[in-house]
């Protein structure tokens, strides 16, 4: 399959407020607009997950990670700089995003992606790209695309034809950084 057919396809599902399941640079995900509140519920709702557990966004640089959070701590691009894998930040008070992926306590965990299917998805969107791993609330999550239940494949408006035969990495190592300089690893 073409890279740039499948970005339009994509493109063009989540423009009409649809969900996807897609490849990331970690495992398989659903994802939909950051910004559309209706479209986020939906994949909660497919998820069979409570609204209180927030969800990731993957972004495509530094320009997006600016519009959505006005304060970003030093240490986030050391981080980014210096990670070997893919790593997601938790960082707080964002804004120009979906309440409804805004965690409690006003954070939200971030990734910017090289992987050049995402880039260029969110390259066309102009917004960032809502990423939960591909399973059902509580359920392991896929390491390939073989792995992911059927109703999660069914449930979702369109299934990017792109690396179904990956065996996918580890998920990122996930770290909170709030803006009074603490610094939490959540998961290695």
């Amino acid at each position: 399959m073409d890279l740039n057919s499948e970005v339009h396809k994509a493109f063009e599902v989540i423009q009409n407020g649809g969900i996807i399941l897609y490849p990331t640079d970690t495992v398989w995900g659903i994802g939909c607009d950051a910004t559309n509140a209706e479209a986020v519920e939906k994949i909660y709702a497919l998820k069979q997950r409570a609204e209180s557990k927030s969800m990731i966004v993957l972004m495509n640089g530094e320009k997006m990670l600016y519009n959505v959070f006005k304060e970003i701590p030093e240490a986030a691009w050391q981080i980014m700089d210096l990670s070997e894998k893919p790593t997601t930040l938790i960082l707080d008070n964002p804004r120009n995003v979906a309440p409804n992926i805004i965690a409690d306590d006003k954070t939200l965990g971030v990734r910017i992606v090289k992987e050049p299917f995402c880039f260029k998805l969110m390259e066309r969107m102009k917004k960032p790209l809502v990423s939960t791993s591909a399973n059902i609330s509580g359920m392991f999550a896929p390491k390939s695309f073989k792995e992911i239940a059927p109703e999660i494949i069914k449930g979702v408006d369109y299934v990017v034809n792109l690396h179904h035969e990956k065996i996918c990495k580890n998920p990122s190592t996930i770290i909170k950084l709030s803006l009074d300089h603490q610094v939490k690893i959540i998961r290695k």
